[in-house]
């Protein structure tokens, strides 16, 4: 269905008057460091929930795994479970309010730099710092796939030019306005996410004759699964794969638990509880932050199941036959373009648009932040000079743009549990230690970041075979694709970083729990 032009227009260029009007505003009461790196900490609750949760999801849930659901089917439902339980209950109750506290107590700014402070250690912040840098470029630019494919299908405009833009729009309000900035736009954004998600919902019930001829349809699908995916495991898009198969390790392993627990220990969500004045905020934010989630999430792996009922209706085939030269991440923008009103093609683009860069703005703003305050700088002062940041900002933002036009397709979802399932293994254990330890111990908290981004890094260069294929390291030194077989080969990196990385950390521990008691003797001694 062709967008009509005029009312596209005319909606976008509103919607972008007051993204350029909120990013402005964000610009004027930005005075001071504080101001661009962490908000002024003065965020209102309302507004902060709807930041964390724009942040969080992003087109990665909604066209990449929205994608996922339609191939492999609403079992990907178990991760808006883990979501709303540890992306919003856990992480704002237990380990919000003590970062909030504890990074205001510290006048941190970022999140190495609170890891730097709580340790008392340079290497800390500089480490994490660098763990930022490299690895989240690849997921700024999965979010940028996600957003530029919409906006290609929707408008058959150039896939460089709707890149481009779409980047160049959000650097200018993250570069100039700072933190205020990208969480003023978040809220809206976040509120047209909500908007569009339901209206989706709504007319994708409509469309296929009512919730229960819908599922009942999908549930009858089942013996239409391709050969390949029901020799993998799969029993339907209405079911969960075979206990123990390669499908259902890659669906619990890689996407469910990599992103429901990777979520814990994102930087540029962790820097949001800094960003309020009491712990009071945060309790009202979980009244906003849970519904949003389930909205959000739960929407876009139901309706991209279901998108299995809609091509099969309309046109015998299956989600996965009907997606653009078999890439899953064109699957949800062509549904929206088949089946949807014209005025509606319009808003859901609005809508992912808004999704696309609430998380891109946050991600700029962070990876800027950790190269030109954590990496380079590394003074530890909370008195950083902006032009610095910027310009670190920019060259991150770039970055991020050309590795855009280098990934394959069918990245987004892939990419977004890699990201988060590395800083789950190098960040989770040192941060919780650092939350909820009176004498954080700096050996324990190196050894445990160390061992969980080597142990992420090798197990996805040479076992996980979706990755390690594709990287070549261990054809070129071992002349396999991956070094160990099935089902190991399918069970993703977190599940072995990040209890090595706890390991580690309790090792690191006890070793010094040990030697300060042989200390004391001797100086009494």
């Amino acid at each position: 269905m062709a967008v009509d032009t005029g009312l596209f227009v005319a909606i976008t260029l509103a919607y972008l008057v007051i993204i350029i009007g909120l990013g402005y505003l964000g610009y004027r009461q930005t005075k001071e460091s504080d101001d661009y790196m962490v908000a002024g900490r003065k965020i209102h609750p309302v507004i902060l929930a709807l930041s964390y949760g724009a942040t969080f999801i992003s087109t990665s849930a909604i066209v990449g795994f929205g994608g996922v659901a339609a191939q492999l089917g609403m079992g990907l439902i178990w991760l808006t479970v883990l979501n709303i339980g540890l992306g919003i209950l856990i992480a704002f109750v237990v380990f919000g309010k003590r970062t909030r506290s504890i990074g205001n107590k510290l006048r941190a700014v970022t999140f190495p730099d609170l890891m730097g402070k709580c340790y008392g250690s340079p290497f800390m912040q500089y480490a994490a710092g660098l763990v930022i840098v490299i690895a989240m470029p690849l997921y700024t630019a999965a979010i940028l796939i996600g957003g530029a494919q919409f906006i290609t299908s929707t408008l058959q405009i150039p896939y460089t030019t709707a890149l481009i833009a779409f980047a160049a729009i959000v650097a200018l309000y993250v570069v100039l306005g700072g933190l205020i900035a990208v969480m003023y736009t978040d809220a809206l954004q976040g509120g047209i996410m909500l908007v569009g998600m339901t209206i989706l919902l709504a007319l994708t019930y409509i469309q296929l004759g009512g919730v229960i001829e819908a599922h009942t349809a999908l549930a009858a699908m089942s013996d239409l699964v391709p050969q390949a995916l029901a020799a993998g495991g799969m029993t339907g898009w209405a079911s969960m794969p075979a206990l123990g198969s390669s499908i259902w390790l890659t669906l619990v392993t890689t996407l469910v638990l990599g992103v429901g627990i990777g979520v814990l220990a994102q930087p540029q969500l962790v820097v949001r509880f800094m960003t309020v004045k009491d712990s009071r905020s945060l309790n009202r934010a979980v009244l906003v932050g849970g519904p949003f989630i389930l909205m959000m999430t739960g929407v876009a792996f139901t309706v991209g199941a279901l998108t299995n009922v809609y091509f099969y209706q309309t046109q015998g085939v299956i989600a996965l036959q009907a997606a653009t030269e078999g890439n899953v991440d064109t699957i949800i923008p062509n549904f929206i373009n088949a089946s949807m009103p014209d005025l509606f093609v319009v808003i859901f683009m609005l809508a992912l648009l808004a999704a696309a860069m609430s998380t891109l703005s946050s991600l700029f703003h962070v990876m800027g932040t950790s190269l030109g305050f954590d990496v380079v700088r590394r003074t530890g002062h909370e008195k950083a000079a902006m032009r610095p940041i910027r310009v670190a900002t920019v060259v991150m933002i770039v970055v991020s743009v050309v590795l855009a036009f280098i990934l394959p397709g069918s990245i987004i979802a892939r990419a977004t549990a890699m990201f988060m399932g590395l800083c789950a293994s190098a960040f989770l254990p040192a941060y919780a230690h650092a939350m909820y330890s009176s004498r954080p111990s700096l050996r324990a908290a190196k050894m445990s970041l160390v061992a969980g981004a080597a142990a992420w890094f090798a197990w996805t260069a040479f076992v996980h075979v979706k990755e390690s294929a594709a990287l070549g390291l261990s054809n070129l030194l071992f002349g396999v694709p991956a070094v160990l077989s099935a089902p190991w080969q399918v069970v993703d990196p977190l599940v072995i970083a990040l209890p090595l990385s706890t390991a580690a950390l309790l090792i690191g521990w006890v070793l010094d729990r040990h030697e300060v008691p042989a200390e004391k003797g001797a100086e009494a001694a």
